[in-house]
C-alpha cells in the first residue's frame, strides 16, 4: 500500500493505511472542573482568539498570585477588569476568564506590575511537537540506540506512572489497554481521554506501550502506568494538534495531585511560560520531573534555561541533531526522534519522526530510573540522567544536545549504584524587601532571596512566629496583610527549606505597622469569616501547602485561627493569614478532614471545612 507523509502540530509521520481522524468532536470550553458553564463549539472548530491571526485566547489568561494572597484580595485586584479566577487544583496558579470587551494583553500588562502578582501572562495555543517478543521491535531503531535491553535487565518501569499530557490516549489499543490508569480531559472538562488527534496515542506508546506482550511494539518504559490527560483538539484549519497553557497547567497540577512521577508534554513553547513552568515546578516539588519537546522549526527558541523542566530535541539514527529540530539555551536533553515506530489510533502502528517522541522516550528513561531505585527523587534523577548522558556536539552542555543524547543503560546503571546521601547542610535566605525598621500598611509585598547545595524546596513568611503563608518556586515572594497584626513593630523571617527537610531562618526583619484601626462602640456579636484556600477538595499527594484566611469587623489583628487534621490541632496563629505545610506522606490512604477555627477578639468564632483525598 502507498504510504504519504502528513505534517501533523510538531510532528510528522508515515501512514499506511490508517484510520481517517474522527469528523466528530465537542468541545466545552473550561479547563478545571471548578469552571462554570462552557461553551459548545461545532465539530472540529477552534475556540475564539484575540484576533484572526492570534495564537492567544480571546477571553482568558493566566494568573500567579504572591503566596499569602487572600482569595478575597485576589478577587478585588482581578475586579477592576471584569476577571473571574478559578484554581488549578492544589496549586497557587489561577485561570482567569475576561468579560468579551476586555483586553488580554492590557490586563496582562497592568496586572504583571502589581506588587502583589507574581507572574501574569496570556492564554497561547502551542502546537504539538531482556529481549521483548514484540513484532516490530526489530524496527525500533531508538530502543538499542539508546541502551534499552540493557536496561530492561534491570528495570522495566513498574511501580511509575507517567502522565502522558497530549490529545488523549486510545484506550482500546492491545499495546497501552493493560498500562492504562484514570486520567481526566481537562479540554472538555470530563472524564472521557479518547484520542481526538492520534498525537497522544503515539506519544504513549514511545514512553510506555507494554512490553514483551508478543503484540506490536516496546515502550522505553513498558511496564509503567500511562495517565491518560487530555489538554488538546484538532484544528482542521492548521491540520494539527493544539493544547492551549491554560489546559496544561491543568493537566501537569492534576497529575502531581495524583501521583504521577513523570509527565510529558509534547507540545513546543512550554519553557517559554512562566506559568507552565510554575506548574511544572509544582510537580517537582513532589518528586516529579515533567519532560517537553524542545519543537520542530529548526531555529533557535530564544528562551532561557530552566530548572524546572526538561525540554527535548531530537536525533537522528547517526546521533546527530535532526535539521528540523529546535534548539537553544533551554534544551537539557536529546534523544530519537526520527522514524520512531509506535502505537496509532485503531490498534495500529506507524513511525513517526518528530521531537514529539524524543521527549516521551527520554521520559520513559526517567521512568526506568526511577523504578531502579526508588528511594532517589526527582531532583537527584535529573541529575544522574545529564551526568549518563551521551556527550554529543561541544563538550558539556551545548545548545543542540543539551547534556547529551539521553543513556537508557548508562542511566538505570547510575540510579542503581546511587546511594541515597543524606543532606544536612540547610538553605540560606534573606529578606530584601520590606526595609528593615520601615513603615508598612496594609497589603505588604515581602521578597526573599533563598540559596540551597541541592535546591531550595519551599520558603515560609513568618510574622511574629506566626506562619503566614509559603512560597514553593523561585523567585520566593509574599504578600502579607499587615492588618493581621498589632499596629507597632513587627518581626518578619523567612524560613527556607530543602527536600531532606534541612531548613534555616533568615535574619529578622522589623518593621513599623500603622494601619488605621477599627473601633467598634458596640458589643461585638459577630463571627469571623474563615475560609481554607488550599487545599480545595479533590486528590493531594505529597507535601501540601495549606491556607486559611479570616476576616472579622474588628480587625483581623485580633484574630486567632486554628488548623486541625483528622481533629489533631497542627496549627495556631493571630492575624488575617495562617499558612501550615502537610506532608501526606505520612498519613493513611482515604479521606482527611481538614478544618478551620478562627476566632475574634470578642470571643466569637467561625469554621469551615474540607474534605480531601490520597
Amino acid at each position: 500500500m502507498r504510504s504519504s507523509s502528513l505534517h501533523f502540530g510538531t510532528h510528522a509521520f508515515r501512514a499506511s493505511g490508517t484510520k481517517a481522524l474522527s469528523a466528530k468532536l465537542i468541545i466545552s470550553f473550561g479547563t478545571v472542573a471548578a469552571l462554570s458553564g462552557s461553551l459548545i463549539l461545532s465539530a472540529n472548530a477552534a475556540p475564539p482568539f484575540a484576533n484572526s491571526n492570534d495564537d492567544f485566547a480571546a477571553t482568558r489568561i493566566l494568573v500567579e498570585p504572591r503566596a499569602g494572597l487572600s482569595t478575597a484580595s485576589l478577587t478585588t485586584i482581578l475586579s477592576p477588569h471584569g476577571g473571574k479566577a478559578h484554581k488549578v487544583g492544589q496549586s497557587n496558579l489561577y485561570i482567569v476568564e475576561l468579560p468579551a470587551n476586555a483586553s488580554p494583553r492590557a490586563v496582562v500588562a497592568q496586572l504583571s506590575g502589581h506588587p502583589h502578582i507574581k507572574t501574569a501572562e496570556l492564554d497561547r495555543r502551542v502546537k504539538s511537537s531482556f529481549a521483548p517478543t514484540d513484532p516490530y521491535f526489530g524496527s525500533e531503531w531508538h530502543l538499542p540506540k539508546v541502551g534499552a535491553s540493557s536496561a530492561w535487565d534491570t528495570s522495566q518501569g513498574a511501580g511509575v506512572t507517567i502522565a502522558i499530557l497530549d490529545s488523549g490516549v486510545d484506550g482500546a489499543h492491545p499495546d497501552l489497554t493493560p498500562n492504562l490508569v484514570a486520567g481526566y480531559n481537562f479540554y472538555s472538562n470530563n472524564s472521557d481521554t479518547s484520542d481526538a488527534c492520534g498525537h497522544g496515542t503515539a506519544v504513549a506508546g514511545v514512553a510506555a506501550a507494554a512490553i514483551n506482550n508478543g503484540a506490536g511494539v516496546a515502550g522505553v518504559a513498558g511496564k509503567s502506568k500511562v495517565m491518560p490527560i487530555r489538554v488538546a483538539y484538532f484544528d482542521p484549519t492548521r491540520n494539527g494538534c493544539y493544547a492551549f497553557y491554560s489546559t496544561i497547567v491543568s493537566g501537569l497540577t492534576y497529575a502531581a495531585d495524583h501521583g504521577a512521577r513523570v509527565a510529558n508534554v509534547s507540545y513546543g513553547g512550554m519553557a517559554a511560560s512562566s506559568t507552565v513552568q510554575s506548574a511544572a515546578q509544582y510537580m517537582k516539588g513532589k518528586g516529579g520531573l515533567v519532560f517537553v519537546s524542545a519543537g520542530n522549526d529548526g531555529v533557535d527558541a530564544n528562551v532561557a534555561a530552566t530548572s524546572t523542566m526538561i525540554p527535548v530535541s531530537a536525533t537522528d539514527s547517526n546521533d546527530s541533531v535532526a535539521s528540523w529540530s529546535t534548539y537553544g539555551a533551554f534544551v537539557a536533553l536529546s534523544a530519537p526522534g526520527a522514524g520512531i515506530w509506535t502505537t496509532s489510533q485503531g490498534g495500529n502502528y506507524q513511525a513517526w519522526t518528530g521531537t514529539s517522541f524524543s521527549s516521551p522516550l527520554t521520559a520513559g528513561v526517567a521512568a526506568l530510573m526511577m523504578a531502579a531505585n526508588p528511594a532517589l527523587d526527582g531532583t537527584k534523577i535529573e541529575s544522574l540522567m545529564y551526568a549518563s548522558a551521551v556527550d554529543l556536539g561541544a563538550a558539556g552542555r551545548d545548545p543542540y544536545y543539551g547534556y547529551g543524547r539521553v543513556d537508557a543503560a548508562a542511566g538505570v546503571k547510575a540510579a542503581v549504584a546511587t546511594v541515597s546521601t543524606i543532606d544536612t547542610q540547610a538553605p540560606t535566605s534573606s529578606i530584601s524587601a520590606p526595609v528593615a525598621f520601615s513603615s508598612v500598611t496594609g497589603l505588604v509585598a515581602v521578597n526573599v532571596s533563598a540559596a540551597d547545595n541541592v535546591g531550595v524546596a519551599r520558603v515560609e513568611l513568618q510574622v511574629n512566629g506566626n506562619t503566614v503563608a509559603s512560597d514553593s518556586s523561585a523567585p520566593f515572594g509574599f504578600s502579607w496583610d499587615s492588618t493581621g497584626v498589632a499596629n507597632g513593630m513587627a518581626n518578619l523571617v523567612a524560613v527556607a527549606y530543602d527536600a531532606a527537610g534541612n531548613a534555616a531562618p533568615s535574619p529578622a526583619v522589623s518593621v513599623n505597622v500603622a494601619n488605621a484601626t477599627t473601633v467598634l462602640r458596640v458589643a461585638d456579636t459577630t463571627p469571623p469569616v474563615v475560609a481554607i484556600a488550599n487545599p480545595v477538595a479533590g486528590m493531594v499527594n505529597g507535601t501540601v501547602s495549606v491556607s486559611l484566611n479570616a476576616s472579622d469587623n474588628g480587625g483581623a489583628a485580633g484574630i486567632t485561627q486554628q488548623l486541625f487534621i483528622d481533629g489533631v490541632l497542627k496549627a495556631k496563629g493571630t492575624g488575617g493569614t495562617l499558612g501550615y505545610n502537610w506532608n501526606t506522606r505520612k498519613v493513611a490512604n482515604g479521606i482527611h478532614t481538614l478544618k478551620a477555627v478562627a476566632i475574634d477578639a470578642a470571643g466569637n468564632s467561625s469554621s469551615a471545612s474540607v474534605q480531601v483525598t490520597k
